[in-house]
């Protein structure tokens, strides 16, 4: 058996969908279990309306119309999707009349985009001779925590989805299967955050122990950098897990960050490919590839980032300081992405405001206090990096040649990715000759 996971983009319209039949008829074989997302757009509608009803502005008919296009296009049934409709009717007149949204709510509000793409795709699926089947993901035994915005699934889960999958998926059908939520054992539904179809579909193939997952996209797979920024980007054959769920962190587009982890337990690979282009190879990720000619593997940033630098001459010599500001950061749900020392300064960077003001006040009983924002991460991810004498030394000189100056480095001993901290208006610029010299040389 086979997962296959298809993005927004990838079923946003008719045509879309089309291609999607076309790709899972081709792999009937394999036994495939396709997750869907919401079609392209209308998570985000979905979660406007909500918060608009919650400001009093009760305006369901334009989520309900927008999905309801796509259903006639495919030539749905209008009953299909009639008690969803009336749902989110109900849901955004509640709110409207609480002026409340909480994570709860959110979540409960996100979920129909999925709920609804996957019952018109099956339906789709099964009009055209490719007899399918909408689930829930809950139906098939994906119970989650309570972390509303951010949900994992419940020890045991892997048992209760392999009792599920082959006691009510029929034999000969395609199981079309909601991704990014889940439901509590109260009966609440979550959500495993955003763009987190593609965790949900290596958490199945977890599962299920799945040959194969393939993370279909609107890109060649795994890309040597951002082809929004660089257009030489160029799509990398394979690939380790390690380097790619480097990348995905460090703000990768192709993949949510935690994707990878499910996979790398259970050793099953994660094949990314480009829906409007099936015939072309994409990247496969997996525990071990061959050996690559070039000095790096790709370019990636995260941006929007708070870079926060304490100093304090209680600092030099002394120890236990370092141990009070982690402990400050993390009773406060500080997530650090980068961090770098000094005898009389530790500086890190974080990308959310809110947690870092409310540990404001106990780092400044430290020293002083500086917080800059409009800073990105850069990384260089490579597994010849630690290897190969004077790479180092080249990456920087590239960026210094690009004008931009790096203000923060990081990169630990042995380590597969070197991190720079640099303004957000220079990632272009630097991102254009670290891919020049890294792969365009090659």
């Amino acid at each position: 058996m086979i997962v296959m996971k298809f993005g927004g983009s990838s079923v946003a319209n008719r045509k879309q969908i089309e291609k999607v039949l076309a790709i899972v008829r081709g792999r009937a074989g394999r036994t495939p279990l396709v997750v869907s997302s919401a079609h392209k757009g209308m998570t985000d509608a979905l979660l406007s309306g909500a918060r608009e009803a919650a400001r009093g502005v009760y305006a369901p008919e334009r989520v309900i119309e927008r999905q309801a296009a796509i259903a006639r296009d495919l030539g749905c049934d209008d009953a299909l999707l009639a008690p969803f409709y009336e749902e989110i009717s109900a849901l955004y007149r509640g709110l409207s009349l609480v002026r409340e949204l909480s994570l709860r709510s959110l979540d409960y509000a996100a979920s129909f985009g999925e709920r609804m793409a996957v019952r018109v795709i099956a339906d789709f699926f099964t009009r055209e001779g490719l007899p399918a089947q909408a689930f829930d993901v809950w139906d098939l035994g994906f119970l989650t925590d309570a972390a509303f915005g951010s949900a994992r699934p419940l020890p045991g889960y892997e048992a209760a989805m392999q009792r599920a999958v082959r006691e009510r998926v029929p034999a000969g059908v395609v199981p079309v299967v909601t991704g990014f939520v889940g439901k509590t054992e109260a009966g609440d539904i979550t959500t495993v955050g955003r763009n987190g179809s593609d965790l949900t579909a290596t958490l199945v193939g977890a599962a299920i122990a799945a040959e194969e997952v393939e993370i279909w996209s609107d890109t060649d797979g795994v890309m040597t950098a951002d082809p929004s920024v660089v257009k030489k980007a160029r799509s990398i054959s394979e690939m380790r897990f390690d380097e790619a769920a480097e990348l995905a962190y460090f703000g990768s587009r192709v993949l949510h960050p935690s994707t990878l982890v499910p996979a790398m337990q259970k050793n099953i690979p994660v094949r990314v490919l480009n829906t409007n282009r099936p015939e072309h190879p994409g990247t496969v990720i997996r525990e071990a590839a061959p050996p690559s000619e070039l000095s790096a593997t790709s370019i990636a940033y995260k941006e929007g980032q708070l870079a926060v630098t304490i100093r304090s001459t209680r600092m030099f010599g002394a120890a236990g300081f370092l141990g009070e500001a982690f402990q400050a950061l993390g009773r406060h749900e500080v997530v650090v992405d980068m961090i770098a020392t000094s005898e009389v300064s530790v500086s890190f960077t974080t990308d959310r405001r809110e947690p870092l003001d409310r540990a404001l006040p106990d780092l400044e009983r430290l020293g002083e206090v500086r917080v800059e924002a409009g800073k990105t991460l850069m990384v260089v991810v490579g597994r010849r990096l630690a290897a190969q004498a004077g790479l180092g030394a080249a990456i920087l000189q590239a960026v210094a040649d690009a004008g931009v100056n790096v203000e923060m480095v990081s990169y630990g001993m042995k380590s597969i990715s070197l991190t720079m901290l640099v303004a957000d208006k220079d990632v272009g610029a630097a991102s254009a000759v670290l891919h020049e010299r890294l792969f365009e040389r090659a």
